[in-house]
């Protein structure tokens, strides 16, 4: 039997899932967290590591002479050194599609936490504030509709898809920024680009992976682009935005409200200066850890290591570089 690693489990699988079906593919080792100094130990005897957000950079692969295949428990990989994994033959397979519904179903609850501040009223009312009130209800000015606003997806693959089906649902006016047209044409959205599309939206939400074209792809250039009360959604990845052009831009409304799943460091250093703004809400990169969500990652790993063990490698990354 292979001797299988899972070197950080505790984000796909806190205690309500089960391991017993990758159990019985091979010799089993799960820890839930792995540091930079634990790694090389975890990984020198590992034929097929598991790994979600641990670095696997060209010194731990350097490490790793029995290694055969890494399994990335997410669709982002950029924490492997593929082309490392390609000249040493190792097959790096990750995952897609198991989180569509629950992310974007994370991005209207951010949307309708900013429009609707449910969890600012909820607050007010057991301070005592509806008490207080002569009228039978109150705060209305802070509210908004969706119906009617322009929301800009930026990138479309399947969760920008899901989120355009919601907005539409929602009543509101989609515009897709995407390398290719054929998905969002056939939805009937026409594709701009991001230069287009700024200035002319309510919301911009993210779904882009990162790469060196798109990290600090929202800067202070495009921020001040923005139109007054302008939403931004992040639930991607932290370096999609300048966080330091961000934390200037909402200084001065620009733009007027950002929400974020994700940040440049996790977990956050101390200090992070968007903490300070109210108009800034930030949710710990849980948009995509739904209990089903997980549960289906945990399927596709199972069946990326069985596939390898019976050489028909699905998401075979290393190899399409």
């Amino acid at each position: 039997m292979k001797s299988i690693v899972i070197l950080d489990g505790h984000t796909l699988n806190p205690g309500d899932l089960s391991w017993e079906k990758i159990k019985r593919l091979g010799k089993t080792t799960i820890y839930a967290r792995t540091n930079r100094e634990e790694v090389f130990g975890r990984v020198k005897d590992a034929e097929i590591i598991i790994v979600n957000k641990v670095k696997l950079d060209e010194e731990v692969l350097e490490n790793a002479p029995l290694c055969q295949c890494i399994c990335v428990t997410a669709t982002g990989y950029n924490n492997i050194a593929i082309e490392k994994a390609k000249q040493k033959g190792i097959v790096v397979l990750n995952a897609s599609n198991y989180g569509t519904g629950s992310v974007a179903q994370h991005v209207f609850a951010l949307l309708l936490d900013i429009t609707n501040r449910v969890n600012t009223q909820n607050t007010s009312v057991k301070k005592g504030d509806w008490g207080n009130q002569p009228d039978f209800c109150y705060g209305h000015e802070s509210l908004e509709r969706l119906e009617g606003k322009t929301i800009g997806i930026v990138g479309f693959g399947s969760i920008g898809q899901a989120v355009a089906k919601i907005a539409v649902a929602f009543g509101m006016k989609v515009k897709v920024v995407s390398r290719t047209a054929d998905k969002a044409t056939s939805m009937g959205f026409e594709v701009q680009s991001l230069a287009q599309v700024i200035p002319i939206c309510d919301i911009i939400t993210l779904h882009i992976p990162l790469t060196d074209e798109t990290k600090n792809i929202m800067n202070k250039t495009i921020f001040q682009k923005m139109k007054d009360n302008t939403i931004l959604i992040n639930t991607s990845r932290g370096d999609l935005i300048n966080e330091e052009d961000l934390y200037e831009g909402l200084k001065v409304k620009k733009p007027a409200f950002a929400a974020l799943d994700v940040l440049k460091i996790e977990p956050p250093v101390e200090g992070n200066p968007l903490f300070e703004l109210e108009n800034c809400i930030i949710t710990p990169h849980v948009a995509w850890a739904s209990k089903q969500a997980r549960e289906k990652l945990m399927e596709i790993t199972e069946e990326n290591i069985l596939c390898f063990l019976e050489d028909r490698p699905l998401n075979n990354l290393a190899n399409q570089k």
